[in-house]
């Protein structure tokens, strides 16, 4: 179930990028009806209206997929805190996705909260990812794999990352697909910021090379192995990126791109995980409603 969160929430990106990308952003002009005197589109909105409430339904699919989580994570014996506390974090996030996806409506599909919106799914994808690895791990305190340096640039290979969608979602309130033939947009240069995204991207991709090797020298190859994979994601994304630049953004090749943001940032996080290990929490000294194990006889000497 947890996995399933996670995938959800990823493909929550691809199905909101749909709904901008089909300019059906206001197919639902108004939140949280979809009309004035209907929660539901109608047959005279036409197929954006049908595009923008199927988004809007995936809410309750989402939300599902966390109470289930949630409820299971109560029923677990024995019961683990950090995994009520996640799967909690991650319900609580969806009903607050959707009252920022309703902003967005009512602002006319402002840049600046669509791409809070974003952001926001990209938190979720932290919690929903964190959740899914704990249900791999025990609950002991993290134990390092790799030296405190290595440590250090793998934060900050999380920060690069974390700058490029950020850089890429102020990208996207300069360009065209704005989700709606009347919405303004943030009234940066495209091309200057589209440059400054790309400089942090060749930034990123530096670190993680860095990485690779430093993992490799250091002899662990388990980050080695999630920094390569996450190597291969970004030069997939880079291509798309590139090539959607110069061929005047065709929605197939934006939509891929959004998708490929997601996973760029869960690769991020698969390197982060990578280099500790939670072992499970040890066994405490035995009580009065424990009795210690029997004692082993010692051979003669």
């Amino acid at each position: 179930m947890a996995l399933a969160s996670l995938i959800a929430n990823v493909g929550l990106i691809v199905t909101g990028a749909a709904v901008r990308l089909t300019d059906s952003g206001l197919g639902c002009p108004t939140w949280p009806k979809c009309t004035d005197g209907s929660y539901t589109t109608t047959q005279a909105m036409g197929v954006h209206g049908v595009i923008e409430f199927g988004n809007r339904l995936l809410t309750f699919v989402l939300a599902a997929i966390a109470l289930a989580c949630f409820i299971l994570a109560l029923l677990e014996r024995p019961r683990r805190k950090r995994q009520v506390r996640l799967s909690l974090g991650v319900l609580l996030g969806i009903p607050g996705q959707g009252v920022i996806g309703g902003i967005t409506v009512l602002t006319n599909l402002n840049p600046w909260v669509v791409g809070l919106h974003f952001l926001l799914s990209m938190a979720l994808i932290v919690a929903a990812y964190a959740l899914w690895r704990s249900t791999g791990e025990g609950d002991g305190a993290p134990v390092s794999l790799v030296p405190a340096p290595l440590r250090h640039l793998t934060w900050l290979t999380f920060l690069a990352s974390a700058a490029v969608v950020v850089l890429g979602v102020i990208v996207t309130g300069s360009g065209p697909h704005s989700g709606d033939n009347g919405a303004k947009r943030n009234g940066l240069d495209p091309a200057a910021i589209s440059q400054a995204h790309a400089d942090v991207v060749f930034l990123l991709v530096g670190l993680t090379i860095a990485l690779y090797f430093a993992f490799r020298a250091v002899d662990a190859p388990g980050p080695a192995r999630a920094a390569l994979i996450l190597f291969a994601v970004e030069m997939g994304q880079g291509l798309i990126g590139f090539v959607q630049y110069f061929t005047h953004l065709p929605v197939a090749l934006v939509a891929a791109h959004m998708l490929g943001a997601g996973l760029v940032w869960t690769s991020t996080l698969a390197v982060v995980w990578s280099i500790r290990e939670r072992p499970a929490v040890a066994a405490g000294p035995p009580t009065a409603d424990t009795p210690a194990p029997a004692q082993q006889p010692v051979p003669a000497t």
